[in-house]
């Protein structure tokens, strides 16, 4: 067995969702996900078929996006994987909805951090077996960055 660290190119302003489906119809069935959530969201789709015409099937509503997609799905290279780029949009606010989808069986992260996909690859094929997302902490939260959290998470709309 090898294993590889992939890196996510990300596009500007863009978050990335990996996971693990397990359907040809699933490619259809996240832009509907998308579509419907996300109004004003830009996104970009691409599922890895692992039989058959073993294609990277693509959807989306931005060009640059579903490239974006296409190509980082592509270099995973497991089958049965997903990526997902948003951009005018982040993960919290269709991922309930990507995990709900009949085809999804893993969700292996949702991020805007630098981030690798480790590959495991084997006589029958490839497969993702973790995520490298951001950094290692730094220390453990204190007085300063609790008030700090609650404050950004007023400021962007998610608490009152």
């Amino acid at each position: 067995m090898q294993l590889q660290a992939v890196p996510i190119e990300f596009p500007a302003d863009t978050n990335v969702i990996v996971g693990h489906a397990h359907f040809i119809k699933t490619v259809e069935d996240l832009y509907e996900i998308c579509a419907t959530t996300l109004p004003g969201g830009r996104y970009g789709i691409a599922f890895s078929e692992a039989s058959g015409a073993r294609l990277v099937r693509c959807e989306g509503n931005d060009e640059e996006l579903r490239e974006a997609a296409a190509g980082t799905a592509a270099r995973i290279g497991a089958g049965h994987t997903f990526v997902i780029f948003l951009r005018q949009a982040f993960p919290i606010n269709v991922l309930n909805a990507v995990k709900q989808c009949a085809e999804v069986c893993t969700v292996h992260c949702a991020t805007a951090n630098p981030t690798e996909i480790l590959v495991a690859e084997t006589d029958a094929g490839r497969g993702v077996v973790g995520v490298v997302d951001g950094q290692p902490p730094l220390g453990v939260e204190g007085e300063a960055g609790i008030e700090w959290r609650k404050g950004f998470l007023r400021k962007i709309g998610y608490k009152r």
